[in-house]
């Protein structure tokens, strides 16, 4: 059996301060330039050189104020805050590649189905069909409260409002349009088919929506889906919908679990085991040798800020881990935040102290560090040992940590046979799943397309 690929992703974020949080006050880092195209058109480039499947952006539409009930540590070392809207770098990145896919997080919760679903449509069409949704709920108090609520919808409660903004979209994507709607025919005056293009109706609990999708077909329509829920309602709403899994493991036998319940959710909603990939977040400091990886670690660590680190975690569990001295033992609140960042906590045995040894280097990622040919040998284990399909590689020092994965790693990998040696042709769909642009058949999407005769 010939063995898996590795896919993989960079992550990152329309901001300063992503995952690894105090590197941008290193020397050689660039990510204060993040409000320039030229920072991400040249990203783009080199992660297209590179062969990366797509470029991940995370988003947030709130701050991190949990944290000594203040943004004073986000806004000094820039904790994803200023934070710019991911959706508008595509264009410009789609420009200069072919090939490097755009998974996009957006927020649900507070963006009308029908204006975003033009929205991607539109970045559909402008990418030739590279483009994929990271589906969010949210889950800080600060967004609802921007945005006009009182607190945090409830977190399963979030999940129903998400399946029903999904039905809507499919409905939209799948279902206005028939695929020969479009007849580009001068002779005739005709573009569209009138009788080709049917107006959704849809009277829901959250959503009312009565018209026509704005856009023509884009080549994906419906555009890669990727979600990051570990809990059981996030479990079984990935199942129904998702088609890229993000997760966050800290050893191999507790991600094997985790995406063998990916895996079971997809094929208890009627779909294959397969037909979802998942990918692990991850930190990688590698140079041409053991001794100078370690070097580049020690030298980042100098860099790095821990309290950052704890600060942007202390949102993520909705717990202001400030409150305690640095051995006293940190109490389990449940919450409405990030349920498996809670679960990490339930034992009450985590310290301040502990949790600032975690994020030594800003986040709390699994760092490997070491030569290319030990870097190679540890991602091959963790796809090999736990299922996974691929990984989102975290930035450290930008672009450094992405040019030295791609001239360091990726020969490496490639001389091993896992990973790819070009780009297969196609959508980003097609290029992940090998089963053409569309969702398949079984995907619950297909309940909502137009079907002509």
């Amino acid at each position: 059996m010939t063995a898996k690929k590795i896919l993989l992703n960079a992550f990152n974020m329309n901001c300063v301060g992503h995952i690894n949080h105090g590197l941008w006050t290193h020397p050689r880092d660039t990510s204060t330039q993040y409000k320039t195209l030229e920072y991400w058109t040249e990203l783009a480039q080199t992660l297209e050189r590179g062969l990366f499947d797509g470029l991940f952006i995370a988003d947030i539409v709130g701050v991190y104020d949990v944290y000594q009930n203040s943004i004073d540590v986000p806004l000094r070392e820039s904790i994803q805050l200023p934070v710019n809207d991911p959706l508008l770098l595509v264009s410009a990145m789609a420009a200069v590649t072919r090939h490097l896919g755009f998974g996009l997080t957006a927020n649900l919760t507070y963006e009308p189905p029908y204006l975003f679903a033009r929205r991607m449509s539109t970045l559909d069409h402008l990418s030739r069909g590279r483009v994929g949704w990271n589906i969010v709920t949210g889950y800080l108090d600060s967004a609802a409260k921007a945005m006009g609520l009182s607190e945090q919808v409830e977190h399963d409660r979030r999940y129903d409002q998400a399946d029903e903004y999904l039905q809507v979209l499919y409905k939209l994507w799948e279902g206005s349009w028939a695929d020969d709607a479009v007849a580009n025919d001068p002779a005739r005056r005709v573009y569209a088919e009138p009788g080709k293009v049917r107006k959704v109706r849809h009277q829901g609990e959250f959503y009312q929506v009565e018209r026509y999708h704005l856009c023509e077909p884009s080549p994906q329509r419906t555009p890669v889906l990727f979600q990051a829920g570990a809990s059981d309602r996030g479990l079984l709403f990935a199942g129904r919908h998702a088609e890229c899994v993000f997760i966050s493991g800290q050893n191999k036998a507790s991600t094997r679990a985790q995406v063998d319940k990916v895996r079971a959710s997809a094929v208890a909603a009627g779909r294959q085991a397969d037909d979802v990939k998942v990918f692990m977040g991850l930190t990688v400091i590698v140079a041409a040798t053991e001794e100078a990886a370690r070097a580049k670690h020690a030298e980042y660590l100098e860099y790095a800020s821990a309290e950052a680190g704890v600060a942007h975690f202390a949102s993520s569990t909705a717990i202001d881990f400030a409150q305690y001295e640095l051995d006293e033992p940190i109490q389990y609140v449940k919450s409405n935040a990030i349920q498996s960042a809670t679960k990490h906590l339930q034992n009450n045995d985590w310290t301040r102290r502990k949790l600032l040894d975690q994020h030594a280097l800003g986040g709390r990622y699994i760092t490997l560090v070491g030569s290319p040919q030990q870097v190679a040998d540890e991602l091959i284990a963790w796809l090999d040992e736990t299922g996974l399909d691929g990984f989102n590689l975290a930035r450290t020092v930008t672009p450094e940590s992405y040019v030295d994965f791609i001239d360091l790693v990726v020969p490496e990998l490639q001389r091993r046979g896992r990973y790819k040696t070009e780009y297969a042709e196609g959508p980003l769909r097609q290029k992940l799943f090998e089963q053409g642009a569309r969702l398949p058949q079984r995907h619950i999407a297909n309940e909502f397309r137009h079907l002509t005769a």
